[in-house]
């Protein structure tokens, strides 16, 4: 199964770690247009070598690299390790403080066929291309990904928390409101415990698809190159943080719909006419309500448009005209059902494929932004949706399937700039080679 080792972390030098709040970035797909200009202005945040801009960004990137790290702005640790990475956070509305527990190191890079690393969405293949040119061409890792693994035992979770009580460094609050602690465990004979437990497990890729993707490409690059490799080069890693999906801290939280338009002048009328020989439509008084009404119920949503709040409900008998092919366990999710019969029944935008390129729709996570941007116009509709759960994620990425775009939200995300690890040729002494395991075997 999921083969891991630790690294010989990069990270930022003990003064700036002081302050690593400076430092820290968002992940490039989710980090802001604005966010973005603002942290270019720190000419020492991660985002440069992340998000690197540019006539030539991957070329801006390691140039900066090498700056920094002859410049002492990042330093390597002396010993492997494995990573302790904490984030503690609240939701809105609750007073309850969460702790997502986990740990960063490298993973052996597999091919989707080889079903260690299991992924739940599709790529874009332009994003897959920029993250493996920019490895490529720095051969350094900025942040890490985000798998989960299953341990009902929690047997790991003693040996996190005895590290986290004497942390590297933390930051006082990221660009979600997250604290964010890291620690470091170097103890050869824990580090193997970690290898002997991962060993047994699959790990469900929970964010980060095209970054890991970019890893593939690029480990197969190198392996088409040099055919005769050992299979312990650093290149056939990437840096992962690892979770346990059986804690109640792991969060995934709903990304809703927002129709930016309607196909060939269709009116709100027409729409809802359209809906009718698929779903229950009940108007409601209050939009603020809908969230509530919808809660746990299976195919329901809320839908806002012209300023008049609904209920949608399946009706059960039309299930069965789900036709696209693809797994009982996909076909049984809300948002299947909503991509189906309200974009390709009722707006004629049909199949999967089309609608991942369609313009008219646009993934938005805050549920009062649905509502004000329909209010001003900026979109026809709203359609509000239940959060995915973590037994739907297991289930349809163990049958081999993949969910509609945008199903998760995995919260908070990790952020850029906490832990660098690097995958050049020379770092190959970081690797602990467990005796049941055959280095280069791939497993």
């Amino acid at each position: 199964m999921a083969e891991i080792q630790p690294v010989r972390g990069w990270r930022y030098n003990a003064d700036l770690s002081a302050h690593i709040d400076d430092y820290v970035s968002p992940l490039f797909d989710v980090v802001s247009t604005k966010q973005r200009e603002a942290l270019y202005r720190n000419e020492l945040n991660s985002i440069h070598l992340s998000v690197p801009r540019g006539g030539d960004p991957a070329g801006e990137a390691l140039a900066r690299l090498q700056q920094w790290q002859q410049q002492g702005v990042l330093r390597q640790d002396e010993m492997p390790g494995i990573y302790v990475y904490y984030q503690y956070f609240r939701l809105p509305g609750s007073p309850r403080e969460y702790c997502r527990k986990g740990f960063m190191c490298h993973i052996r890079a597999y091919d989707w066929s080889e079903n260690v690393v299991l992924r739940h969405e599709n790529t874009l293949p332009g994003a897959v291309n920029d993250r493996a040119e920019l490895l490529a061409r720095t051969q350094f890792q900025t942040s890490a990904t985000h798998g989960l693994y299953r341990d009902e035992d929690f047997e790991l979770e003693r040996y996190l928390d005895e590290a986290i009580a004497d942390p590297l460094y933390q930051t006082e609050e990221d660009y979600q409101g997250a604290r964010d602690v890291l620690a470091v465990i170097q103890d050869a004979a824990i580090i193997r415990r970690f290898q002997q437990v991962m060993a047994g497990r699959e790990v469900i890729l929970a964010d980060g698809h095209h970054r890991y993707e970019g890893s593939l490409a690029y480990r197969q690059a190198r392996m088409a190159a040099a055919p005769a490799n050992s299979g312990r080069e650093p290149w056939h890693f990437h840096l992962m943080y690892l979770t346990n999906a059986a804690a109640d801290d792991l969060r995934i939280l709903p990304t809703h719909r927002l129709l930016l338009e309607l196909p060939a002048g269709l009116t709100d009328a027409e729409f809802l006419t359209r809906l009718e020989p698929y779903f229950t439509v009940l108007p409601k008084d209050d939009i603020y309500d809908l969230p509530e009404l919808i809660a746990g119920k299976p195919w329901a949503f809320g839908l806002y448009i012209g300023g008049q709040a609904y209920k949608l409900r399946l009706r059960p008998e039309v299930h069965e005209q789900l036709t696209w092919d693809t797994t009982p366990e996909v076909k049984a999710l809300d948002l299947t059902v909503l991509h189906f019969f309200v974009l390709e029944k009722a707006l004629g935008i049909v199949g999967p494929d089309a609608q991942r390129t369609w313009p008219g729709v646009a993934y938005v996570r805050n549920f009062p932004e649905c509502l004000s941007r329909v209010d001003r116009q900026e979109a026809r509709a709203a359609l509000i949706v239940n959060e995915v759960t973590m037994e739907e994620v297991e289930r349809v990425c163990h049958s081999g399937a993949v969910m509609p775009p945008k199903s998760t939200f995995f919260y908070p995300k990790t952020i850029g700039g906490f832990l660098f690890t690097s995958i050049r040729d020379d770092e190959h002494d970081n690797a602990f080679y467990t005796p049941h395991l055959a280095p280069g075997s791939g497993l």
